[in-house]
């Protein structure tokens, strides 16, 4: 067990060290759910293959949490090595692909409730320049207006966590909505809602038609 734990902890965002001795058959592409059973019977490479598959999806959400690169990837990959850890615990109820997203989401909440994090990270968030497609009526030429990104992330802020939340998360890429409803715990018709109401609020203080 040891060993296995070392192996998974070597993992990384981008740089992923695979057992040559272990790795799952390439003849077919294995499904999420044969890969899972692979790693309870102690195949640590089959986890490998499952963090190739969907560590971009754990850290965007965690980039949509916390704003902040470094951030993101330290709570993307311990919510990988958790997710390695308690693969036990994995009922299947969602994908496992959505079950790290919510491990990653978990995290970054506990994180941004620090008090040391809220002083030193008032960056901005990356995925609130998306949002600029969403909001302006010509992005291109927006977004080359600082004054109107500061405008933007001033008003971004100034929403209600929940709305802020499913705004950014909906911005981050590559998450489905099912996905960030599990992760925020909510059903997803009142995540497209959170959304929609984000949205015509940002457009009303940006003084643009809804």
């Amino acid at each position: 067990m040891p060993a296995l734990k070392a192996s998974i902890e070597r993992v990384t965002l981008r740089h992923l060290e695979r057992d040559a001795q272990g790795c799952p058959d390439q003849s077919r592409r294995m499904t999420d759910g044969e890969l899972v059973e692979q790693v309870r019977a102690g195949e640590t490479a089959a986890f490998g293959e499952l963090v190739e598959r969907h560590r971009g999806a754990v850290y965007r959400a965690a980039l949509a949490a916390l704003g902040n690169e470094a951030d993101a990837e330290d709570i993307a990959q311990e919510a990988l090595v958790l997710a390695f850890r308690r693969i036990d615990q994995f009922r299947g109820d969602a994908s496992i692909r959505t079950w790290m997203i919510s491990i990653a989401w978990r995290l970054s909440m506990s994180r941004r409730r620090r008090v040391w994090w809220k002083v030193t990270r008032t960056a901005v968030q990356e995925t609130e320049l998306q949002v600029l497609r969403d909001v302006s009526p010509s992005p291109e030429a927006r977004v080359q207006s600082a004054q109107f990104i500061k405008t933007v992330e001033k008003e971004i802020r100034r929403l209600s966590p929940k709305l802020r939340d499913a705004l950014l998360l909906a911005a981050a890429g590559d998450l489905t909505q099912d996905e960030i409803a599990a992760a925020l715990n909510i059903p997803a018709a009142t995540f497209r809602g959170r959304v929609r109401d984000a949205r015509l609020r940002l457009k009303e203080r940006l003084g643009q038609e809804p």
